[in-house]
Formats: structure tokens, C-alpha cells, sequence
């Protein structure tokens, strides 16, 4: 689906075209002592002051002393040209890595209130019982739209309920309603606060965070970031025994003002990650830090029925375009009542549909 988008600068960095090298800044700066030199002798001998015989000969014009002369203030203007562009401090590799910034990142843009309609009728269509979080991002959306911004926001989310609802998939479903890229990252399943915002340089494992690089692989500013069950993310802890916590990490980023001049451990250049939009999953707020649930819209989703699930499986299986008979088979599943007392979730009809999907793609044989 082809949204609207904008250009945003997300950077303060300043990148160059054919910078110098040092050796041709030395031979630059030795050339011109070199002439300078041999015209004050030529204006010198004009003048009577000196004879042709005392004059220098080319290769000595440029004495060794003078060579190391010339290295020193060719370092010192490479030096003033790098730290102009705010990434003197990375290698070439790094500085390599920050081109896709070059000329600024799109963002998907809201232009009217009635597209912030569209997407969140499409979304509540497809998982009506995810309704209150489909009005908070249509709230939000809405108000994008009407105060013009070059992007769209809506508050950071946090969905309580229980595995198999369907929380990520739908926030997946929005970013594919936004064409925004996503990336998710499993609290439990990783050092979280390292696998969001990355680690410093010097680290033995040093790296740029999941979110620096869906930026930098899709060159967008506003991808939808998931972090699946919050609550239960640990700490972690560095060989020097300092504490980081996945909290500590996302408060920065959820505030606004402070996610727009956000500083990269890693590249250690300040970012604009306002842009980016987050929804966090948990199966309960038990565990849930009172600093995240104040910065976010926490919301407790009912379990799913019987009747919520036939209709997600026959809006989705049509949406993927399963043959009828294929459909109706699946169908016949619930309608029969066979799995009116089983505890089924959105993850296993979604492996199901799955498997019906790949049975009508395979040949029929005769």
C-alpha cells in the first residue's frame, strides 16, 4: 500500500564530496612553499641582493625540517575538514555505514484525517476485537494530519493480554497500513537494552542497535518498533559491572523532545528518532516499571472468542486468496463445534491457514 511520505533531515552531519588525502594535502602545501620560495630568489637576484650562483637548487628549497612542517598543518586541516562533518571520529567503514543519511529520510505521511480513517478501518476490519488500540493510533493519525506534521505519531502502546491474541501481528498489520518498516525485538529472548540502541565503540561486541539498523537497511526515519513481553525483560550488565535496563534505554526515545536529538551508543552522533513509533506487548502488568506505563497507553485486551477467531480465519484466508474448498474446510473446523471447548489462539489459526495455504499450492495428482 503507497502512503504519502516526506523528507525529514535526521541529522546534523555534514557529508563531503572528494575530500583530500593527506598526501595530496602535503604536496599541495610543499608545491606552493616550493614557488614561493623560488620567486623570492629570482626577485632577490633582480634586485642585486644575491647572485645566481647563491641561489638554491629545486630539491633544496624544501628542507627536511620544512617536510615536517608541512605533515603537521596538512593534519591539522584534514582534521578541521573531518570534525566539520560531525563523523571524524568513526573509522571509514563507519562513515561508510551513514551514507544512506545523506540527504535526509523519508517518514509516511497523514495529509488528510480522512486517510487516518481509511488505515484505521482497514486495521479494525481485519482484528475488530483489537479495537481500543486501533482508536488510539486513529486518534493519533488524525492528529498528524491536522497539525500538518511531515510524519506520522501516535502514542507509544503497550498491549496486555494473553499470548495469542494477536498483539504483534497486529502491530505488524499497522506498519504494512503505514508502509512503514518494522523491526521486533523478544525482551526475553536477548540483552534487550543492547539488541534496542546497540553498544558503545570499544566494547569487544560493539554494534548499532536493531532500530539504528532497520533505519539505515530500509533509509527510513519512521519505522514501528515492537518489543515483545516487556514485562519480563532483565537486566543487563557490562564487564566493568554497570547496570542497563531495557527501561533506562526507552525512556529517552518515548519522549518526544529528547528522542529528537537522541545520541547513538555506537556511532555516538545524535539522531532524530521522534519519528519512530513503538507498541510493546505483555501478557500482564505485572512487572511492568511504573516509568514505561507513565510514558505509554497501556491497554488490557480481552481474550479472543470462538466466533473471533472464525472471522479473523475467514477474512484472512480470503485475504491470502485460499480456494474456496480450502476455506470452507478450514471453516467446517469451528463451525462444527469441535473446538468450541479447546483453548485456541490467533497464533495456532494462523499456522493452520498456513498449512491450508501451502496443501492448495501443491500439484493435484492424477
Amino acid at each position: 500500500m503507497s502512503r504519502s511520505h516526506s523528507t525529514i533531515p535526521f541529522h546534523e552531519l555534514k557529508f563531503l564530496d572528494d575530500v583530500p588525502s593527506l598526501r595530496s594535502v602535503e604536496e599541495r602545501f610543499r608545491k606552493f612553499l616550493k614557488r614561493t620560495r623560488k620567486a623570492a630568489q629570482e626577485l632577490a637576484v633582480a634586485q642585486g641582493q644575491m647572485t645566481e650562483d647563491d641561489c638554491l637548487y629545486d630539491y633544496e628549497l624544501v628542507a627536511d625540517e620544512d617536510t615536517r612542517r608541512i605533515k603537521r598543518r596538512a593534519i591539522r586541516v584534514l582534521e578541521r575538514v573531518h570534525s566539520s562533518t560531525g563523523m571524524y571520529h568513526l573509522t571509514e567503514e563507519n562513515r561508510a555505514r551513514l551514507t544512506p543519511l545523506r540527504d535526509g529520510l523519508p517518514v509516511a505521511q497523514i495529509t488528510t484525517e480522512h486517510e487516518a480513517d481509511e488505515i484505521a478501518a482497514a486495521l479494525h476490519a481485519e482484528m475488530p476485537w483489537m479495537g481500543p488500540a486501533t482508536e488510539v493510533v486513529w486518534q493519533g493519525l488524525q492528529a498528524s494530519a491536522r497539525e500538518g506534521l511531515p510524519g506520522a505519531r501516535f502514542s507509544p502502546l503497550i498491549l496486555v493480554g494473553s499470548p495469542g491474541l494477536g498483539k504483534s501481528y497486529w502491530a505488524r498489520r499497522l506498519a504494512h497500513h503505514l508502509s512503514v518498516p518494522t523491526t521486533q525485538i523478544d525482551a526475553t529472548g536477548e540483552p534487550a537494552t543492547f539488541a534496542l540502541v546497540g553498544s558503545q565503540r570499544g566494547w569487544s561486541s560493539a554494534h548499532p542497535g536493531k532500530v539504528m539498523k532497520t533505519i539505515l537497511q530500509a533509509r527510513h526515519g519512521g519505522p514501528l518498533v515492537i518489543l515483545d513481553e516487556i514485562e519480563k525483560a532483565g537486566e543487563s550488565y557490562s564487564t566493568r559491572g554497570s547496570r542497563h535496563t531495557l527501561t533506562d534505554a526507552l525512556l529517552p526515545l518515548l519522549e518526544r523532545m529528547t528522542a529528537a536529538s537522541w545520541e547513538c551508543p555506537f556511532f555516538q552522533i545524535k539522531f532524530d528518532m521522534s519519528w519512530v513509533n513503538w507498541v510493546m506487548t505483555a501478557n500482564s502488568r505485572q512487572g511492568l516499571p511504573e516509568p514505561l506505563k507513565s510514558r505509554c497507553v497501556v491497554l488490557d485486551l480481552p481474550d479472543l472468542t470462538i466466533g473471533q477467531l472464525h472471522d479473523f480465519a475467514c477474512s484472512e484466508g480470503r485475504r491470502r486468496g485460499l480456494p474456496e474448498p480450502a476455506l470452507e474446510a478450514l471453516l467446517d473446523v469451528f463451525e462444527s463445534g469441535a473446538i468450541s471447548n479447546a483453548s485456541f489462539s490467533l497464533r495456532m489459526v494462523s499456522r493452520m491457514l498456513d498449512r491450508a495455504e501451502m496443501l492448495a499450492q501443491q500439484p493435484i495428482l492424477n
